[in-house]
């Protein structure tokens, strides 16, 4: 049984209906991400664990203990749980050090235990020599830290983050990412992490939830998520992908029009009407030679367009009726706009989806 668990959770505003009936079971230790595009619900979700806002429906138990429920929602102060939003929300006159050890003041600690954990924390987080210096001085990415080491010397249950890197540019997010998992595989508290950046979730999470209109589209692992989706949306969301549809043309063949007919290794294919095939773009391989005999998983198409990437090249590649393909090859494959060019799927990387 998870430690954090929701439970049939249903959140509406007016005839909107934000949550949908979510369960989610949550390990002790584990960090979840709740990935998906603005309005999918993860931070209503969010919001709904840490007690900001009470359920329509459904319950949330933490260790054994129901903490929400309609008509019975248990306040935030009393949940033992630390958020963190997008912005810092640090006190500008305080110093690093008095914004770390504040809840721990009004906890009422012993001045000489409240220095040890907050001298611990300060070197956990790399801002011992920033404990003297104020707010305004700090980059965001310091700021940021600060932040995390303010919800972490508490030693909350459960730890909250919202979009909390949303506000840095992109070299800073990249760095805070890694720093959030090494601060994770430190203490090793049970967090829930939102986002909407598939890099985000894919560098931090133990497991991604893949949210979208109120409901779990999936979740598992990042390689289960990337290398396995299980719906259309997730496959998209997730790394790029291109999506072809057919009818199951016995076995494990799809025919999906322009002649091409893909052989898929993996996935699900529908009882009735058409399965979808996602195939990642870089999985996708581009000769300018058409290839020996008849083969399946292979069609021809016309260079719409080619963009040099410095690590690679990006090719928009137009089927016969007007369907676009795209895939990226190695920066050494030249080949211009308006040139005929085969496409090849190998059937290891095509993934029936049915639906």
């Amino acid at each position: 049984m998870g430690f954090l668990q929701l439970r049939g959770l249903t959140k509406r505003y007016g005839t909107a209906t934000v949550v949908d009936n979510l369960s989610l079971s949550i390990d002790k230790g584990q960090l979840v991400c709740l990935l998906g595009p603005s309005g999918c619900g993860k931070t209503t979700t969010l919001r709904l664990i840490a007690g900001f806002l009470e359920p329509d429906e459904g319950e949330i138990h933490v260790g054994g203990r129901r903490i929400s429920a309609p008509q019975a929602t248990e306040a935030p102060e009393r949940r033992n749980m630390s958020m963190i939003f997008q912005s810092y929300a640090l006190w500008p006159h305080m110093t690093v050090f008095e914004n770390i050890a504040y809840g721990l003041r009004l906890r009422g600690m012993a001045k000489r235990e409240l220095q040890q954990r907050a001298d611990t924390i300060l070197a956990a987080t790399r801002l011992g020599e920033l404990a003297q210096r104020y707010p305004g001085e700090l980059s965001g990415g310091q700021q940021q830290r600060v932040s995390l080491a303010r919800a972490l010397v508490i030693e909350p249950e459960t730890l909250l983050l919202d979009e909390p890197l949303s506000n840095l540019d992109a070299n800073l997010r990249e760095e805070m990412r890694f720093e959030i998992r090494r601060l994770h595989d430190k203490y090793r508290y049970t967090t829930v992490y939102v986002t909407h950046d598939q890099a985000e979730a894919m560098t931090t999470a133990d497991v991604i939830v893949v949210m979208n209109n109120g409901v779990i589209e999936q979740a598992g692992t990042p390689e289960d998520i990337y290398q396995r989706p299980t719906t259309e949306f997730v496959a998209r969301f997730i790394g790029g992908t291109n999506l072809f549809r057919g009818r199951r043309d016995g076995g494990n063949s799809v025919a999906c029009g322009n002649g091409l007919v893909l052989r898929c290794d993996s996935g699900d294919f529908a009882d009735q009407g058409d399965t979808a095939v996602s195939v990642r773009h870089h999985d996708v391989r581009l000769s300018a030679t058409a290839p020996g005999g008849t083969q399946s998983n292979w069609v021809a198409g016309t260079v719409a367009r080619q963009v040099y990437l410095g690590s690679h090249r990006d090719y928009l590649v137009t089927l016969a009726d007007g369907e676009t393909v795209r895939t990226v090859t190695p920066v050494d494959v030249g080949v211009r706009a308006g040139d005929t060019v085969w496409l090849h799927f190998p059937s290891e990387h095509c993934r029936a989806l049915a639906h």
